[in-house]
Order: C-alpha cells, then sequence, then structure tokens
C-alpha cells in the first residue's frame, strides 16, 4: 500500500523547524473528499509507519499528528514513540468524560497533547490540565480574540502555535503576542518590500549557478569560482566525502572533486551548494522544502525521459524559492540568471511541462490530493509513481541537509 502522505512545518520564534504536521489519506481514496476521518490515521500509520517511517519523514523532527474520537478512545497513539509525536485532538471531537479520560491516560504515559484550531470555546478548558500545545487559526478567529485569551495559555503553561501564518508582517504580529510557534508559508515569502543589494560574495555564487546551468560545463571557470570561496570550497569536499554520496574514494582536492562528481551530478550539487550559501540567513526550512521540489522534479523528469543535461527538472525545483531566500522578486532575478529560457518561464509561472513538475511538488506540500491527480493525469504519470517519487524525495532531502547544514 502507497503512502499519501502531505508535510507542513512548524517553526520557532527564531524560524527553526520544531516539527511536522503530518497530512495522510489511505490509497485511490485520497482523490475522494469523502474519506472517513477517522479511518485515515490509523490506516496509514499501521501500515509500516507510512512506509518510511516517522523519522525518515521528518528528518528526525517532531511529528504532529491529528487524532480523532475512536482512535483516542482506543489509544492508538500509544503505539508510536511519545518522544517523536505530538498527539493532535481534532476540533470535531465531541467532549465526553471517556475522552477526557483516555487524554489523561496518553499524557500519562508521557506524550504531548495538542488541541488542533482551538475557536477558545470554554468547554475544552477541562482538558487544559493535560494539554501542552494549542492550535490558533489565525484566519477563523481575529486578532483581538486571540489576544484577549493568550494570558489564560501562558498562565497554564501551555505553548501557543498560530496556524495559517502567510505573511511575514503576521509572524512578527503574533510572535510579539506571545506565540511560541508558527505554521504557513510567512517563511518562503519575502520578509522586506524593496529591493536590496545583492553582496558581493552572493554575486559570486549566482555566477556559479549560471555556469552550473549551461550545457558545457567549464571546469577551469568553476574551479577559479569556487577557490574565491573557502567556505564554498570546503563545504563541496565535505559534501563528496560524505559515505551517503562517495563510500569508495577520499577527495584530497577540489579540482579531485570537480572531475570526480560528473558533469551532470556536479552541475546539482553546485547550484545546491550555492543556493545554500545564499540563504544562508533564511529559515533552513527554505532550503528544505527546494531540496524536497529539486529531486522531485528531477525524478518526474527523468521518469518522462526528459534531457539531463543541464538537469532542468532539478534545478526549477531547486530555484523555485530563491526570490524568497534574496528578497527580489522572481522575475528581477531571471533576467540576472543565465538559465535556459524554460527554466526562467516556468520559474516565472509560464506554462510548461517544468512548471507541472514544480506545481506537483507544491500539491505534496499542502496535501491537494485532488489538483495532484489531475496534474498526475496531464503528464500521464500513475499517481502511486508520484508518491513513490516524494517520498524518496524527502529521504533524499534529509540526508543532503546534515550533508551542507
Amino acid at each position: 500500500m502507497f503512502a499519501y502522505v502531505a508535510r507542513q512545518a512548524i517553526l520557532d520564534r527564531d524560524k527553526n523547524v520544531l516539527g511536522y504536521e503530518l497530512l495522510f489519506r489511505d490509497g485511490k481514496q485520497n482523490c475522494f473528499p469523502n474519506v472517513a476521518p477517522d479511518e485515515a490515521t490509523p490506516k496509514i500509520l499501521a501500515s509500516n509507519h507510512l512506509t518510511l517511517g516517522l523519522d525518515e519523514i521528518t528528518g528526525g523532527k517532531l511529528s504532529f499528528i491529528n487524532f480523532y474520537e475512536d482512535t483516542l478512545l482506543y489509544r492508538f497513539p500509544t503505539s508510536l514513540d511519545p518522544m517523536a509525536v505530538v498527539i493532535e485532538i481534532v476540533e470535531t471531537a465531541p467532549i465526553s468524560k471517556e475522552l477526557l479520560a483516555a487524554c489523561k491516560h496518553i499524557k500519562q504515559l508521557g506524550y504531548r497533547l495538542a488541541l488542533d484550531d482551538h475557536d477558545f470555546d470554554p468547554k475544552w478548558d477541562v482538558f487544559l490540565p493535560y494539554i501542552d500545545i494549542i492550535k490558533v487559526d489565525i484566519r477563523e478567529s481575529d486578532y483581538e480574540t486571540i489576544k484577549k485569551h493568550v494570558p489564560k495559555f501562558l498562565d497554564a503553561k501551555v505553548k501557543l502555535i498560530a496556524e495559517k501564518v502567510e505573511t511575514y508582517e503576521e509572524y512578527e504580529l503574533y510572535r510579539d503576542l506571545g506565540c511560541h510557534y508558527f505554521q504557513g508559508y510567512f517563511y518562503a515569502r519575502p520578509e522586506v518590500i524593496k529591493q536590496k543589494n545583492i553582496p558581493n560574495n552572493k554575486l559570486s555564487l549566482l555566477e556559479l549557478i549560471g555556469e552550473s546551468a549551461k550545457s558545457e560545463m567549464n571546469f577551469d571557470r568553476i574551479n577559479d569560482i569556487i577557490e574565491r570561496d573557502v567556505a564554498l570550497s570546503y563545504m563541496l569536499l565535505r559534501f563528496i566525502n560524505n559515505p551517503t554520496i562517495n563510500k569508495r574514494n577520499k577527495i584530497s582536492s577540489l579540482r579531485h572533486a570537480l572531475n570526480y562528481m560528473g558533469e551532470v551530478e556536479l552541475k546539482k550539487f553546485i547550484a545546491l551548494l550555492a543556493l545554500a550559501n545564499l540563504g544562508d540567513a533564511k529559515p533552513m526550512e527554505l532550503l528544505q522544502v527546494s531540496l524536497i521540489r529539486a529531486k522531485f522534479c528531477e525524478l518526474l523528469a527523468a521518469h518522462r525521459h526528459d534531457p539531463e543535461n543541464p538537469p532542468k527538472g532539478f534545478l526549477v525545483g531547486l530555484f523555485s524559492l530563491i526570490d524568497a531566500m534574496l528578497d527580489r522578486e522572481m522575475t528581477n532575478l531571471m533576467e540576472n540568471l543565465p538559465l535556459s529560457d524554460d527554466l526562467k518561464a516556468a520559474l516565472c509561472g509560464e506554462k510548461n511541462n517544468l512548471l507541472f513538475y514544480l506545481e506537483l511538488a507544491k500539491t505534496f506540500e499542502s496535501a491537494n490530493w485532488a489538483r495532484t491527480r489531475k496534474l498526475s493525469q496531464s503528464l500521464k504519470v500513475e499517481q502511486k509513481v508520484l508518491h513513490g517519487i516524494y517520498n524518496q524525495a524527502v529521504v533524499w532531502s534529509n540526508a543532503m541537509r546534515q550533508s551542507i547544514g
């Protein structure tokens, strides 16, 4: 059975990833809106923990998982590692003495409990002694209402997650209000509107990206650019000496590394390392999402037998958040990068296969399975193949992040 899974990051006040909320369904039913919610969580978790294992999905971070009434009453969360998960009690669960007793028991076993989409209804107050985290949807509750209730939760030593935080201004607003964690796409948006100059060292990195995107690589030129940046040279050598990448040969010099990798792989990894440096002042989750998208689009392009040199599938995913990393408009950036026309077009939102690959990756991030199905049919790729590709991309991105982090 394939595990249909999406993950949405939850960041702390410093924009570091605390964990991921996992959203999943079962088999072909994912394509339809009438999946019984009480069936989704136990079925998928019982199937080898999402095929990959929770740690593989989250890279060792916390897993936030929705549980409904029946799954809580039957103590289903107790099959999971209490150190690795947060049990989210959905807002639609009916209040009962049995549910309260189940939550109390689960809490006593060492699990962390969260109230999902909390609407401040006082009927949930009886649960507060057992609750560690409360999630508040800022689209459903207005600022003044949230502000009114924050002191009560802080007094109870309960952490607050602001959900659906879509702008940097909203992040700052709810951070200043006292929220501890944030979920939404604010980290993927530019933090300022005014245009900023790109520092010289980052201009060199953009130059490196441009060289790696050419159909024929100039090894001497690449070597010269990397040699000017000690940190980049070190990261490239450390990356290639990682046993997950290179199990047989010890790389002793920069030129040895360039020759060893081979042209196509070297283009991908140079772009990856350059992007890691470009986003060094941004939340690490931006790079993580870029890595997943890059590998997903690369594997999808290979499955459809697209040409590999330059590796356009990989590059369209990897560069898809470069505007957020540099606080620049994508169209402005594309004017200064020597990428191919179809790559630039896709990154600027013009329809072509590369854009469809990127859109497919985004459907997994938002668990938009109906859109996944539509795009899979358009590209003539079986949906189960796409889920396998996405799982591979998540595992690969976790390894890459450790190599360059």
